[in-house]
């Protein structure tokens, strides 16, 4: 099959397309635990850029099952493969010169890292959006950690399924004791130099 596939070379380059944005195109990847504060801070910022005049979308986790990967479950196997899914979006929402804004618990390293190696290093910004499982557990603002408690839903991420948190990120956010909006500071200090060109 790989033999019939012959990749195109586009004539616009990302380079292009981010002169034409007036920004650079990079990944800013949230991770953590359910309730950690991922999709909050996600549509924050991209609340925030989107007043810079930045071109972005969120690839929220939640949006992602219920769309491109509603067909897979939660276990070991199909997370990667929800990874490798927005992986691929990710590749292609980069080359079209957007910032792309994840929202993904995303538990395993080797996932997080491939995505990295893909839009390469310096496109790739990791926040780990750091809160322990007691206080992501006090939230629970959907119920799932009680449902998973009970057994209802299995493979849950930190109750009977692992979350390897990031070994060396680029941003870590205390978003069990910080503030939304000093954590959105946080971020936008971090990112701005990285992103506006």
């Amino acid at each position: 099959m790989k033999n019939i596939i012959m990749n195109h070379k586009p004539k616009i380059t990302r380079e292009d397309r981010e002169k034409l944005n007036k920004h650079k195109s990079v990944v800013i990847w949230f991770t953590g635990l359910s309730g950690s504060g991922k999709s909050t801070l996600a549509f924050s910022i991209e609340e925030k850029l989107h007043k810079f005049g930045c071109r972005t979308i969120v690839l929220d986790g939640d949006n992602i099952r219920s769309g491109i990967s509603s067909n897979l479950s939660f276990n070991d196997n199909d997370r990667k493969e929800n990874i490798r899914r927005v992986r691929e979006l990710v590749k292609l929402m980069t080359e079209a010169g957007v910032i792309t804004i994840v929202a993904m618990i995303s538990p395993f390293n080797h996932d997080r890292n491939l995505v990295r190696e893909l839009v390469t290093n310096d496109k790739f910004i990791e926040i780990y959006c750091c809160a322990s499982l007691e206080t992501c557990e006090s939230r629970d603002a959907k119920g799932l950690y009680k449902r998973a408690r009970s057994g209802e839903i299995k493979n849950f991420t930190g109750i009977d399924s692992p979350y390897e948190a990031p070994v060396n990120p680029d941003l870590v956010i205390d978003t069990q004791n910080q503030q939304v909006q000093d954590s959105v500071n946080q971020i936008m200090n971090y990112i701005k130099d990285k992103i506006i060109t």
